[in-house]
């Protein structure tokens, strides 16, 4: 009956998509969400809490952005959950009044009232039995907004803390409903092995609704995720135990159809909106590239490497990418040289990079406005990958695009102000709340 009741609930979700225009403000956001129409007027920022920082507590940091704001550039309001746990990723319910975030480590989610008070969110709900419910799932990922849905990647698992992980779907209400485990050369459950790897990683989620598409990354799991980073780099063992797939799934039964080679890492995966535009992006961290996820003349999704990043024997490390909501223009982070670039994508088979600005020591996530104006960083990567001494910069920095060239607005140093590693990125607005 519960497998019965899921099976419609996903038809209703895919019959859903298909009538709702794409929706969003950032531009990496669900098409499932509802929209900021204008001015952000706040970025929540998902910081971990950092030993002798402040109270060492992981907190959602909610920022003013907008410049019509009397406490523009500065931080309006910060919320501790409770120790620290390896806080990663978050992102919005598809009705926006929720806010879900997750720990890498210890599995909790933090689920944050947004809606009430946007300039001051509250804690609503903690889940803190992911791994029990899910099977075993461990590192709570990506956040993705379904109708009426949480659909979430997991890095690990329980048994052996690698790579081989899941799809973890939950109600909004916070109840859990289903695990998706990710095929294996072990387990293929159904899906295509079209090269050499199936290798059961996950990283990121994203969805074409109108093409019944979606798509997972790959990365690495805890053991490796958790471990100091120098450390890593010279274990050979560690440096085998990450991700080269990227997934094709039937997004209304979840079904994985086809696993394609990516060779490197693939991270961050962002899809275009145009209506004839079928196609993705992702990079890879170990291997410098932008690979094209593309539908090809027979109706089949194909894996392509299309562009280097920087150079790739430099190992600059791609980490975030955000893609404009026009499809001409794809922003890449490399956090081991500090630089965004910006690449004309309007071939989207022959990216080619225009731009390239230093933002800090190191930089990694990027969130761009829906009109291209505005570009948010944030400085960590996860708390024991991020650079030592003078070199762990941790900050927020909004800038200005004008179409040539990036200005700073204005900079916090989330060090000095005792909050902690700044990390994701989301955007509020009193307008969604008609406040």
């Amino acid at each position: 009956m519960i497998q019965k009741t899921t099976k419609i609930l996903l038809g209703a979700c895919l019959l859903a998509g298909a009538a709702l225009p794409l929706q969003a403000d950032e531009t990496c956001a669900s098409p499932y969400m509802t929209r900021i129409t204008g001015q952000e007027d706040f970025v929540y920022v998902w910081t971990l809490g950092a030993e002798g920082v402040g109270d060492e507590q992981d907190k959602l940091v909610t920022v003013a952005v907008n410049p019509s704001a009397p406490d523009y550039g500065k931080v309006v309001a910060s919320l501790s959950v409770g120790g620290r746990n390896e806080a990663h990723h978050s992102d919005f319910t598809d009705d926006r009044r929720f806010l879900w975030a997750g720990g890498l480590d210890t599995g909790k989610i933090f689920i944050f009232d947004v809606a009430s008070n946007p300039a001051k969110p509250t804690l609503h709900h903690t889940i803190e039995d992911f791994t029990a419910r899910s099977g075993g799932v461990v590192g709570p990922h990506s956040f993705y907004a379904l109708p009426g849905r949480m659909l979430i990647t997991g890095l690990s698992n329980n048994k052996d803390h690698g790579g081989r992980t899941a799809l973890v779907e939950y109600t909004n209400a916070g109840e859990y409903i289903a695990t998706y485990w990710m095929p294996t050369d072990a387990d293929l459950q159904g899906a295509i092995k079209s090269g050499r790897y199936a290798d059961g990683y996950n990283y990121d989620v994203r969805a074409v609704p109108r093409k019944n598409l979606m798509l997972t990354s790959s990365f690495t799991g805890w053991s490796n995720y958790m471990m100091d980073f120098g450390k890593m780099l010279t274990d050979a063992e560690a440096m085998k135990r990450f991700g080269n797939t990227v997934v094709q799934w039937d997004l209304a039964s979840r079904q994985p159809k086809k696993v394609l080679d990516v060779p490197g890492a693939p991270l961050e995966i962002r899809c275009a909106w145009g209506e004839d535009h079928n196609y993705c992006f992702t990079t890879t961290a170990l291997t410098s590239k932008i690979w094209l996820i593309h539908q090809d003349q027979q109706g089949a999704w194909q894996a392509q490497a299309v562009a280097d990043i920087g150079d790739p024997s430099a190992v600059p490390l791609p980490v975030d990418i955000s893609i404009s909501s026009d499809d001409q223009t794809l922003w890449v982070n490399t956090f081991m040289d500090g630089k965004t670039r910006r690449f004309d994508i309007s071939d989207p088979f022959h990216p080619r990079e225009t731009f390239a600005r230093k933002i800090g020591e190191q930089v990694n996530m990027v969130s761009s406005s829906w009109d291209g104006k505005r570009l948010y960083f944030t400085s960590s990567l996860l708390a024991n990958w991020d650079k030592k001494g003078a070199a762990n910069e941790q900050f927020f920095k909004a800038y200005r695009w004008d179409g040539t060239a990036l200005t700073e607005a204005f900079s916090i140093d989330f060090t000095r102000e005792k909050l902690g590693r700044a990390h994701q990125m989301r955007f509020g607005a009193y307008a969604l709340y008609g406040q």
